[in-house]
């Protein structure tokens, strides 16, 4: 094909009319559209996007389509078609049509598969330096199962293409533009899209953001960080009620009493997995402020249990990744986290992997820090990352919890400096996807006044959270500052200056 061909081929996407179809099991209406595997060969191989909507319940009020996009990177798996159910109880579907998709590769879009490699070695949360060359050796046979399943197709499942695949969406639904509501790998999609076609993007929001300017490995690795600074803020709070607890009065002590019981579990019969799920249970049940009381019993607990009892309290906790079962899975994680480079060295993995040891090791731990397939990338990717600007589009909003545990919160502030969006912080809080889905009212409020109304802050907004702490008394004056409540501040505010972050 010619380059004067390219265009006219290019269009033929751009002017499919999708066949909708009324689902009984949603609610929702569902169709394809086709789209080029390699946009620069647009007469080449075609992928299938599926594709769902709800129109507009109110069309007199109808401002055109909101399409939504969250997870991976690379998107979760069937969970892009369901976001217009997701959203149908928000004010948003009655002036939207509310518009999901599975990302190239994803649920019920054309998948790329990548063959299952067995596990040799059980997920640790604080491995010893001897099998750091055995972890190594799995992440090269994880990426070589890639190419086996994946092969020539996988460089072509890339944020730049998925941003491409949005605008074919956009056209086929007839549109002149998209307004745009973004969760965790789907703000870096969205300012991807803005950077490309930013005469095609009106209204956005971005919630839980992805950094703009870290590789993938940087943003995993900054999960470490994250949870260690929700399990200090929970080792503070338990401080002040050592009658209640027994922990210590001190962070210090506290964190002390945290690894008496790492050690213990970690002696018993089963040690390395219950050890990781401690672990992990410290990373995820720290962010979640209401469950600071059953986290401070059970590291209380787990000091001085017998195996049985330490099964029994960490039964409902689950180790990351989850084990893997089958021939093949889903290969779309594996191929967009290398569209950004990864060293190349193994002893830059091994030294981050002893500094995780020693400071990041709840959550997901040294899995963060270890070689992943990337470090052992089987191509090389045909065009480089999108540098994100806004040059053509409107400002937008960022929303970010100031301890999210998953994208750490110097992410968000980033991404709305770099985009001049403003920024709406979630104090005291360890949320994950806040619009909608915590049930925020201050946070949904400023949400709804700009996607349905156009009314944009004048400055970056602090909101309180709405999810209390434990009502367990300190044991004298209690602590400085109370419970979350009241209304959004400008972050200008005492007590935006305040925030750990900010």
């Amino acid at each position: 094909m010619t380059r004067d061909d390219r265009p006219h081929a290019l269009s033929l996407f751009h002017q499919q009319s999708p066949d909708w179809s009324a689902s009984s099991a949603d609610g929702l209406e569902h169709a394809v559209v086709e789209v080029p595997l390699d946009y620069s060969v647009p007469a080449g191989e075609r992928l299938t996007i599926a594709l769902s909507r709800r129109p507009a319940s109110d069309p007199g009020r109808r401002r055109g389509v909101l399409l939504a996009l969250n997870g991976g990177p690379g998107g979760y798996f069937g969970l892009g078609r369901r976001f217009p159910a997701a959203l149908a109880a928000t004010p948003l579907a009655e002036v939207y049509d509310l518009i999901g998709f599975d990302p190239r590769g994803t649920g019920g879009s054309t998948p790329l598969e990548s063959h299952i490699v067995p596990r040799r070695m059980p997920v640790d949360s604080r491995p010893p330096d001897s099998v750091f060359p055995e972890i190594a050796e799995e992440a090269r046979e994880r990426e070589e199962g890639n190419r086996r399943g994946g092969g020539t197709r996988r460089p072509h499942f890339s944020t730049r293409n998925v941003a491409r695949d949005m605008d074919v969406i956009r056209a086929a639904l007839g549109e002149d533009v998209i307004n745009y509501l973004g969760y965790t790998y789907g703000t870096y999609a969205g300012a991807v899209f803005g950077a490309m076609f930013p005469e095609r993007l009106d209204r956005s929001v971005l919630d839980s953001c992805v950094h703009p300017d870290w590789t993938w490995r940087e943003q995993l690795m900054a999960q470490g960080p994250a949870q260690r600074e929700n399990v200090e803020a929970w080792a503070d709070w338990t401080a002040l009620r050592d009658r209640h607890f027994g922990l210590g009065t001190s962070r210090v002590a506290v964190l002390e009493a945290v690894e008496e019981a790492v050690t213990h579990v970690g002696a018993l019969g089963d040690g390395v997995r219950l050890r990781t799920l401690l672990d992990s249970a410290l990373g995820s049940r720290s962010a979640d402020r209401a469950g600071w009381e059953n986290l401070g019993r059970l590291v209380g607990e787990l000091r001085a249990a017998d195996e049985p009892a330490a099964e029994k309290a960490l039964a409902d906790e689950r180790i990351w990744p989850p084990e893997e079962t089958g021939e093949v899975r889903c290969g779309v994680l594996d191929a967009v986290i290398l569209e950004k480079d990864w060293p190349l060295e193994l002893e830059t993995y091994y030294a981050d992997m002893r500094r995780f040891r020693a400071q990041y090791p709840y959550g997901c731990g040294v899995t963060r820090a270890q070689p992943l397939p990337g470090a052992f990338r089987t191509f090389t990717p045909p065009e480089p990352p999108t540098e994100l600007v806004r040059d053509g589009y409107p400002a937008g909003l960022v929303v970010h919890a100031d301890g999210d545990p998953i994208d750490h919160y110097p992410g968000g502030a980033a991404l709305a400096e770099r985009l001049g969006h403003r920024l709406v912080t979630v104090r005291d809080c360890g949320g994950h996807e806040i619009y909608a889905f915590s049930r925020n009212p201050h946070v949904d409020a400023v949400v709804e006044a700009y996607l349905i109304d156009g009314v944009l802050p004048e400055h970056h907004l602090v909101c309180p959270n709405t999810v209390s702490r434990p009502d367990v008394p300190a044991d004298d004056r209690g602590e400085r500052s109370a419970s979350p409540g009241g209304a959004a501040s400008p972050a200008g505010s005492d007590s935006h200056r305040e925030g750990r972050h900010a």
